[in-house]
C-alpha cells in the first residue's frame, strides 16, 4: 500500500457546477450557454477560461475576477460543493495509515477555503501558493515534498489525464485517474489516462482498492 495520497481539487473533490453558474450570472449569459462553451473548450484541450472569453469577447478575465471579488461574488466553497463520497473516502484512507493531502491548480484563496471545510486531510496546498501550476514538473516536486514520502510511494489522484496523470507518472509518482467531471469523462480513453495505476469512477472505489492492496488498473467501459 502506498504511504501517501494527494488529491486534485476541481472535479475530483469539488463539483464546479455552482462556480460556472455564478460566472454565467456575472457575465449575463444563460447558464446553459456558458456550460456548453466550457464543454467545447474542454473538448479542444483548451484552458476553461477560454469559455469566458467566448461568452464575452475581449474580456480581461483577471480583471473580471478582481471585479467579482470586489462585488462580493468571488471564490466560495461550501459543503454542498463537495462530491458526496469525499469525506468518507478521505477518512477511510487516513484510517489505513496513509498521509492524505490536497494539491491542485487553484488560487491561494481557494486553498484557504478548502482548509476551512475541515476535511480529514493532513495538508492542503495550491498552485497559487507555490507559484507553479500543473503540468510543470516543479508542481509535482512540491507534491512529493507535501506527501513526505518517496515518489513511488505517493499516489496523485486527478480527473484530467494530461494535467494530472501523465506529469505525475513522469515525476515518478503513482497515479489514479478519476472518471468524473467533463475532463475525466471526455479523456478517459486517452493514452494519458491509460498510464494510470488505478482507474476508478469514485473515491469510494479508490479507498476500497487501497484497503485491499489492489494495484491493477481497471478498464474503463
Amino acid at each position: 500500500m502506498p504511504a501517501a495520497i494527494v488529491f486534485d481539487v476541481g472535479s475530483t473533490l469539488v463539483r464546479e457546477d455552482r462556480y460556472w453558474a455564478s460566472w454565467a450570472d456575472w457575465l449575463g449569459v444563460p447558464r446553459h450557454t456558458l456550460s456548453a462553451l466550457v464543454g467545447a473548450v474542454v473538448a479542444e484541450g483548451r484552458d476553461d477560461a477560454e469559455a469566458i472569453r467566448l461568452a464575452r469577447p475581449g474580456v480581461d478575465v483577471r480583471a473580471e475576477r478582481r471585479a467579482r471579488e470586489a462585488a462580493g461574488c468571488g471564490e466560495r466553497l461550501e459543503e454542498s460543493d463537495l462530491y458526496p463520497d469525499v469525506r468518507e473516502a478521505l477518512g477511510a484512507l487516513r484510517a489505513l495509515g496513509m498521509r492524505v493531502a490536497v494539491a491542485g491548480n487553484q488560487s491561494a484563496r481557494a486553498g484557504e477555503l478548502v482548509r476551512a471545510l475541515g476535511l480529514p486531510v493532513d495538508e492542503v496546498a495550491t498552485s497559487g501558493q507555490w507559484g507553479v501550476a500543473k503540468p510543470d514538473p516543479r508542481f509535482f516536486a512540491h507534491v512529493v515534498d507535501l506527501a513526505r514520502a518517496a515518489p513511488h510511494e505517493t499516489v496523485y489522484v486527478g480527473d484530467y489525464p494530461a494535467l494530472d496523470i501523465r506529469p505525475a507518472k513522469a515525476a515518478g509518482l503513482r497515479a489514479a485517474h478519476l472518471r468524473r467531471g467533463p475532463w475525466g469523462h471526455l479523456w478517459a480513453r486517452t493514452a494519458d489516462a491509460a498510464l494510470a495505476d488505478w482507474r476508478v469512477d469514485s473515491l469510494t472505489e479508490l479507498a476500497r482498492l487501497m484497503g485491499t492492496g489492489t494495484g491493477a488498473s481497471r478498464s474503463v467501459g
